[in-house]
């Protein structure tokens, strides 16, 4: 099996995205009988060995989009709240600095809190956006109207569609269609999705 195999889309019963499983974990769902069902294409097979009795090689084939029996899965709710990380922060953000509007590279990018932390902002979605450098050294441990600066887009909280979008750089087009009708069509992350890998 190649190193280089896409992720596999996971999804509760009822079909609400869950999260990104490597092939060899969704083949511990095929294997333990916990795939309810499937969508998109195929994404892998794995060959096993060969059996004494038939002669024949053992096999699992995967799909893109799988389904996973049991409730622990439909407990996490469509609308928790992502985890934050710089990464997915930089991408919600189009790697664009939130105060000159500049694109940068991520060494060139910092996490910059429209509160700051020291003055009772708080670590969320709500209260970051990204910023390069040179802007967050001009910002400092002040508001943006203490700085004299401006916020040319609003942060926002990625729902668990978008969040997916995020974390996977190389998305098969069959689960960018499952994702999309979960995703608001004002969400910046359809542009980032719509780009050129």
């Amino acid at each position: 099996m190649a190193t280089d195999a896409p992720l596999i889309l996971t999804l509760d019963f009822h079909g609400v995205p869950h999260r990104w499983v490597t092939w060899q974990q969704a083949c511990f769902y095929y294997a333990k009988n916990l795939v309810a069902w499937t969508l998109g294409e195929t994404a892998f097979t794995v060959y096993g060995g060969t059996s004494r009795l038939t002669g024949k090689r053992s096999s699992i084939s995967g799909q893109s989009i799988i389904a996973i029996k049991g409730k622990a899965m439909a407990i996490k709710g469509f609308n928790q709240i992502p985890p934050l990380n710089n990464r997915e922060l930089f991408r919600r953000d189009h790697h664009t600095c939130a105060y000159c509007g500049g694109e940068f590279n991520f060494l060139r990018l910092t996490r910059d809190h429209i509160k700051p932390v020291s003055r009772g902002g708080r670590d969320t979605w709500m209260n970051v956006v990204t910023a390069c450098r040179h802007c967050n050294g001009i910002k400092r441990n002040r508001t943006p109207e203490e700085a004299g600066v401006q916020l040319i887009y609003a942060p926002y909280v990625p729902n668990r569609a978008e969040y997916l979008i995020l974390t996977n750089r190389r998305i098969l087009s069959d689960q960018m269609e499952f994702l999309r009708p979960h995703v608001a069509d004002h969400s910046r992350v359809l542009a980032l999705a719509d780009a050129p890998a």
